[in-house]
């Protein structure tokens, strides 16, 4: 197979930007693909190219299948790279592209069909001896089989979707009582965001950590793991902050859980980058949850730590190329540590806060990476997922990467909308983070105040204002130095939504 000449990227936001810009690097053209809502993204302004699909809903746009095959044959694109959310999971999408004669950058259809359905995956994973969290084979839709499922597990118990994932379809259940309403709810969510009502039912474990690896595999069969990520600090089912390497690991868990996630991985065949989650409860014991068949949000931390590119290795893997090394050759370095900054308003609630932003400023330094869809001006939309950019940084141990994170949000500035900067360094500081003491439900036992620290912002929202006024560019952002005498001239300003 000969290299990718041109790759249209079916996606927006930070992982567009992310997969343009290796294309770059590696002499490949790219395509980017828009709503009307999107126009001026940052994505569209790095593409060599541009393809207008539709209106800002997504379902009219980024989830349009004919939409996307067209731009695709429009531009000349010979590949296709899903990114993650959107249709990266959909095996029917790659299917189609596959159809087309397409080259579709991530694993087979087959192979997603297979690790999408959450049933099904967890017979893979079974059938290759890899341990299960303990839960119903088969679809819940009779209540009373479900009750007896529940009785025999012992509560509490989760219901799940069977056919998606992201937290959707998903209710924890501590009562008997309480499973009939669940089990409608769950389902409901289901067939609204999977269009599939299937759920079923599986043990709960309360204060587990969810522990992830990262596996790569080529068309000629050789499957490595990358090690693992550390992904327990979540709100409502979403990681907010990962990690790698993981403080619960020692080295021999370490292999006996990458070992069992390449099993998976074989045992469908598996090309390119994909991740197989676990659960690790008290023992240590761990179990297989489901396996995301796409590029992570989070996989820069295993970049960090592996000097890997997996995006550029997604694109060499899908051109045919043999993966560059053996699991012989690859090691953890260092410590990473990815915050993931939404537009989102933690003293709301975590309520979306789209808008225009008026100004940003991202930190710099040593193994300080941050990769965003977003730039001063930028309008996020309310149409998508909320996600602004993720920080990431690197040192040579956990505490020197606490310390570098702390530092890198204190000098991030977004103003015109709602971001949790200062929340994430709440979270960084809290002595049992310090201390590696995770769990899923870290966030709920902490119970860390949401709400900001003083009127920072204001200060530099009024300079950025004062400059604008004096004749200088309003985006060239202000220095500490010159917020006392704006901010006493002008007062209390209010910039769109912010206050």
């Amino acid at each position: 197979m000969s290299m990718i000449k041109k790759v249209l990227v079916a996606n927006r936001g930070e992982i567009a930007v992310r997969i343009i810009r290796a294309c770059r690097e590696m002499g490949i053209r790219s395509v980017a693909v828009h709503s009307e809502a999107d126009g001026e993204a940052l994505h569209v302004k790095e593409a060599d190219e541009a393809v207008l699909i539709g209106p800002p809903p997504s379902v009219e746009s980024y989830l349009k299948v004919d939409a996307l095959i067209a731009a695709a044959r429009s531009t000349g694109a010979d590949a296709i790279h899903p990114g993650y959310g959107f249709l990266a999971e959909n095996s029917g999408f790659a299917r189609r592209v596959e159809e087309e004669q397409l080259t579709f950058i991530g694993p087979s259809s087959e192979a997603i069909r297979k690790m999408g359905d959450k049933l099904m995956a967890r017979k893979i994973a079974a059938e290759a001896d890899v341990p299960l969290v303990p839960g119903q084979t088969l679809a819940a839709t009779d209540p009373v089989e479900a009750a007896a499922a529940a009785d025999a597990l012992g509560y509490p118990v989760i219901v799940k979707a069977a056919g998606g994932g992201g937290g959707k379809g998903m209710r924890i259940v501590r009562t008997p009582a309480a499973l009939p309403d669940a089990m409608q709810e769950a389902s409901r969510e289901a067939r609204s965001s999977f269009s599939d009502p299937r759920v079923y039912l599986e043990k709960y474990f309360d204060r587990p950590r969810h522990v992830e690896i990262q596996v790569f595999a080529d068309s000629a069969g050789n499957v490595v793991h990358l090690f693992e990520r550390e992904c327990s600090v979540q709100r409502r089912h979403q990681k907010i902050i990962e990690e790698s390497p993981s403080t619960a690991l020692t080295p021999e868990l370490r292999a006996r859980m990458g070992e069992a996630a390449v099993k998976v991985a074989r045992a469908v065949e598996y090309r390119g980058a994909g991740t197989v989650e676990f659960l690790l409860v008290p023992g240590p014991r761990f179990y297989f949850l489901e396996m995301n068949t796409r590029i992570q949000v989070e996989h820069p931390v295993t970049e960090m730590v592996t000097g890997v590119d997996l995006v550029a290795l997604q694109l060499e893997v899908a051109s045919g190329e043999p993966l560059p090394f053996t699991q012989a050759d690859l090691c953890q370095s260092g410590h990473s540590i990815e915050c993931r900054l939404y537009a989102e308003d933690p003293a709301s609630g975590f309520l979306p806060s789209p808008g225009r932003i008026h100004y940003m400023r991202a930190p710099v330094g040593p193994w300080v990476r941050f990769d965003t869809g977003v730039e001063s001006g930028s309008v996020v939309p309310i149409h998508y997922d909320p996600i602004l950019a993720k920080l990431i940084v690197w040192a040579r141990d956990r505490e020197r990467a606490i310390a570098r994170m702390d530092q890198a949000l204190k000098e991030t500035v977004i103003l015109g909308i709602k971001s949790p900067i200062t929340y994430m360094r709440k979270v960084l500081r809290h002595r049992a983070f310090v201390a590696g003491d995770l769990h899923t439900e870290f966030l709920k036992e902490h119970d860390i105040d949401p709400t900001e620290e003083g009127d920072l912002d204001l200060a530099l929202a009024a300079a950025v204002l004062w400059k604008a006024r004096a004749g200088g560019p309003a985006d060239s952002g202000p220095s500490r130095s010159e917020l006392a005498s704006p901010w006493q001239t002008l007062g209390r300003w209010e910039l769109g939504g912010m206050r």
